[in-house]
């Protein structure tokens, strides 16, 4: 029996490959930026989750949950940035098993900081690159295969994080 060709030329490489190339070039795009105000991607991304999240908290297992970050990974981080107070820990008064990472004053005013910079950046480098159209449709696919393979992303929520607030009209 022949063995089966490979096909290379298969497009789900191909879809994977660019979204992959997309990602890993706006990470690369936001780095400098995160550097000039000592922070990592990670630091970034947990404070922007706690900020928008009830309460600026988060159980530690749901901040896993809605980050790049194992449980154990979380702990490394939230331990680093409680001792540079950016967030502090809050101990889970029905579960003893259990502790918030909550986002301080400092970890606001870091954030607040790094915003207007950052939106820029992703506004000129990811939003201004779609129309509104291709955006609506990429946010509904992005969500799709987000709860697909990361159910619990959307975790310690009492509302879906990434959905647009209502309008006060």
């Amino acid at each position: 029996m022949a063995p089966v060709a490979a096909d290379f030329d298969d497009p789900r490489f191909t879809a994977f490959g660019l979204f992959s190339e997309a990602f890993t070039g706006l990470t690369n795009r936001f780095a400098a930026q995160f550097d000039e105000h000592r922070l990592s991607s990670v630091e970034f991304e947990v404070l922007l989750r706690l900020a928008r999240s009830p309460q600026n908290r988060l159980r530690m297992t749901d901040l896993a949950g809605q980050t790049s970050l194992s449980t154990s990974g979380v702990t490394r981080v939230v331990d680093r940035m409680d001792r540079g107070g950016l967030i502090r820990r809050e101990a889970c008064p029905t579960d003893r098993r259990s502790s918030y990472a909550v986002i301080t004053k400092a970890g606001i005013k870091r954030l607040e900081e790094v915003l207007p910079g950052h939106l820029e950046l992703m506004q000129r480098w990811f939003i201004d690159q779609l129309s509104p159209a291709n955006l609506d449709h990429m946010l509904n696919s992005l969500r799709t295969i987000r709860d697909a393979v990361n159910p619990c992303a959307t975790a310690g929520s009492d509302a879906l994080d990434d959905e647009p607030a209502p309008s006060a009209a």
